[in-house]
């Protein structure tokens, strides 16, 4: 058996044993994907102090940049007869504004909040779609940080907008699901409510983009370097069948990306809502 290809520095992107193949003496455990392929060694910095730059902060950057730069060229000339770019930048905003926040807030009080859902969908989108894009392959949001920051911003404006509209007791009243018609099992469901709204919300809002995002990433990475490691001798054929997969799961990580980037601003909708409704 060859030597797996593992380096000693936990930070190094792990490069696979290009000359690894069935009937070669090497298990496709010498070059299988696993949690070393979300890491990734620093651009610029020292991994060991903490303070260092890399390939997913420039991909975040990048991503950035890309947005920024897209609006800005769609809009900093509007016509009232759109050209094709600026076509394509008000059909993605007025999609989210009407589609996803008019729907779920109402128009009255959902329009302020459109500029940051809109960049919320973007963003998201954004980060989820470097996984199929050449060179960088690598959807951000598979790394749990940056889908936890994101919801922790959802989740201060949720709890800020609920203090500013219902006040103290109005806003344990709403995260408790307080309501005297259930009578003895009031303080239980007050219970659940509390610990439901408060701890589990913000985790399961993350960590639902990150793990669609992880897993869709882990599939493509496993048929793709399946597909090389089965390309010797009879191999070949299986070869042929991983590489379908691959074409297949690129098709379906396209639709999930754009699924998981509305599900998120969805979500983060549904908690405006429920900060600004008068009853609960």
């Amino acid at each position: 058996m060859k030597e797996p290809a593992v380096s000693a520095d936990p930070t190094q992107v792990l490069a696979f044993d290009t000359d690894c193949h069935i009937f070669d003496g090497c298990g496709f455990a010498d070059v299988s994907p696993g949690l070393h392929s979300f890491l990734f060694q620093p651009l610029l910095g020292d991994a060991d102090s903490s303070v260092y730059f890399n390939k997913t902060m420039l991909l975040a950057l990048l991503g950035s940049i890309i947005i920024v730069g897209f609006f800005w060229a769609a809009f900093r000339r509007p016509q009232v007869v759109p050209g094709k770019l600026q076509m394509v930048a008000e059909a993605g905003y007025d999609f989210i504004r009407r589609g996803v926040v008019y729907e779920t807030i109402g128009k009255k009080e959902g329009e302020k909040y459109v500029p940051l859902v809109v960049s919320l969908f973007f963003f998201v989108w954004m980060m989820n779609l470097w996984s199929i894009i050449p060179v960088a392959q690598f959807p951000v949001t598979s790394i749990i940080a940056y889908p936890m920051i994101l919801a922790l911003i959802v989740y201060v404006l949720w709890v800020s907008l609920t203090f500013k509209r219902h006040g103290f007791v109005g806003f344990w009243k709403n995260v408790t699901g307080y309501d005297k018609s259930l009578g003895p099992v009031l303080p239980l469901a007050m219970l659940i409510e509390l610990f439901s709204n408060l701890l589990i919300r913000p985790f399961t809002h993350a960590v639902r983009l990150f793990a669609n995002m992880f897993a869709g990433h882990t599939l493509l990475l496993l048929f793709t370097i399946a597909s090389w490691y089965l390309l010797n001798g009879v191999g070949i054929a299986y070869a042929g069948v991983s590489f379908v997969m691959v074409i297949v799961m690129t098709a379906f990580e396209l639709f999930i990306q754009a699924l998981q980037a509305y599900v998120f601003v969805l979500l983060t909708c549904t908690y405006i809502q429920g900060a600004l409704a008068e009853h609960h």
